[in-house]
């Protein structure tokens, strides 16, 4: 059976494949939202948060177990104004740079990877209010981030086709569009206020737009089934005779400008690489705890305690490198990434392929680095630092699964492409 969920109740409300149809969002289609003014700062949400963090660490082995969504506590972050670190503070934003927001990126990964994971479309469509003056619909999507609205989407389909086919369709109903097609991997598709995709249409125009998750026909399921990052919220949306007013057409491939820098999807990567860095130093966290208060030495130790062992010492002084070198190759790419902003021209051009190759083989390094800590965290005990309860076994299967985005094969070969030919990298949105 199938799971739907009311991510404003925070619970089931029903079982199968029936749909899950939210009062429609008390806003215009693609109109505004009332704001509260209230001064937010990247020192002052990092506060916020805090607490917050501290619960979802606490909980994250359990919840995985129990397939139980942080309904509560990720609209604590949401409420706290994470999304709006990167927005300038004239924007009712918090201000702050790529390598702050980065640094927060990490700290929820480290916390729960899966929590991490769900942001991403929220913290991807902030990051283009943030950095794309010419963003349509950009005054709209702002008022929803002030608003603390949580964001999702996704392109992806299982209906058939090479990757990237768009098999969901779109007619005409008058000025409208009526919708039809499912789509997967809808990462914080549960937590999400707003929901983003595309369709085609009868005459081949590719349509993007972005609805209210409770618009009839919008149905949710609690469907994914990969070996880590469980609590994602990735599962399908389905539309089913989804009316798409005419207002919420963001715009179509074919109508679209190209850009000075057509790596559009460096930060998106960099994302995906910090939270492998924050996985890395949670298993780095888990070592450390699981060392000081768990481990007994093995009996043909010369220690009284395991926190003595030199061998144990290595192994945690291995974690330890594994997770800095993730979490410094991160903040080094989200520097690189920074200095793309404000560029037009050649300028942008340069700069953002220079950004793209430096954020793809930093995944590379964070991924490596992250699979290795969390293989290297059960060499610290024995027998018992397997046991389900302790949950330990999610950090590898998170970063493997994490890792399933993008090859990093193709990130190894784009990145040596670049360096000894020039060769530009693909502009996919996967480097």
């Amino acid at each position: 059976m199938t799971a739907v969920y009311d991510s404003g109740a925070g619970h089931i409300v029903r079982q199968g494949a029936a749909g899950l149809h939210a009062p429609e969002a008390s806003v215009s289609h693609a109109g505004s939202l009332p704001v509260e003014p209230k001064t937010v700062t990247v020192a002052g949400i990092r506060a916020e948060i805090g607490p917050v963090l501290e619960r979802l660490g606490a909980s994250a082995g359990a919840r995985e177990q129990a397939r139980d969504y942080a309904f509560a506590d990720v609209r604590a972050l949401a409420d706290a104004g994470i999304a709006l670190i990167g927005i300038a503070e004239q924007d009712g934003g918090a201000g702050g740079s790529i390598r702050e927001l980065a640094e927060v990126l990490i700290d929820i990964a480290r916390a729960d990877s899966s929590v991490a994971q769900a942001l991403r479309g929220t913290f991807l469509t902030a990051n283009s209010v943030a950095s794309r003056p010419d963003l349509p619909h950009r005054q709209v999507t702002l008022a929803r981030l002030l608003h603390r609205d949580l964001f999702a989407g996704t392109g992806n389909e299982r209906t058939g086709g090479a990757s990237g086919q768009i098999n969901a369709t779109a007619r005409r109903a008058g000025a409208n569009w009526i919708v039809n097609g499912e789509k997967y991997y809808s990462t914080g598709g549960l937590y999400a206020s707003w929901f983003s995709t595309q369709a085609r249409a009868e005459d081949g125009t590719v349509l993007r737009f972005t609805v209210p998750v409770g618009r009839v026909g919008v149905e949710r399921l609690d469907d994914f089934d990969a070996v880590g990052q469980r609590l994602t919220a990735s599962g399908t949306t389905r539309f089913t005779e989804v009316t798409v007013f005419a207002d919420e057409v963001i715009g179509t491939g074919e109508t679209d400008a190209a850009p000075d820098n057509p790596w559009l999807g460096t930060f998106a990567q960099l994302y995906l690489a910090a939270v492998q860095a924050g996985i890395a130093a949670r298993a780095l966290d888990d070592a450390i705890e699981y060392v000081r208060t768990k481990a007994r030495p093995i009996k043909h130790s010369s220690v009284d305690a395991s926190v003595e062992d030199p061998y144990v010492r290595q192994t945690v002084g291995e974690i330890a490198a594994r997770a800095q070198a993730a979490r410094a190759v991160v903040l080094l790419a989200a520097e690189s990434l920074q200095r793309v902003r404000g560029l037009t021209g050649s300028d942008a051009r340069s700069a953002g392929a220079a950004a793209s190759v430096e954020v793809a083989t930093a995944g590379v390094i964070a991924i490596e680095s992250a699979l290795k800590a969390a293989e290297l965290l059960f060499d610290v005990g024995g027998g018992s630092i397997t046991d389900r309860d302790l949950g330990f076994d999610r950090h590898w299967r998170n970063a493997r699964t994490a890792a399933n985005h993008n090859p990093r094969q193709w990130k190894q070969a784009v990145a040596g492409a670049y360096h000894l030919t020039g060769e530009d990298p693909p502009t996919t949105g996967l480097f």
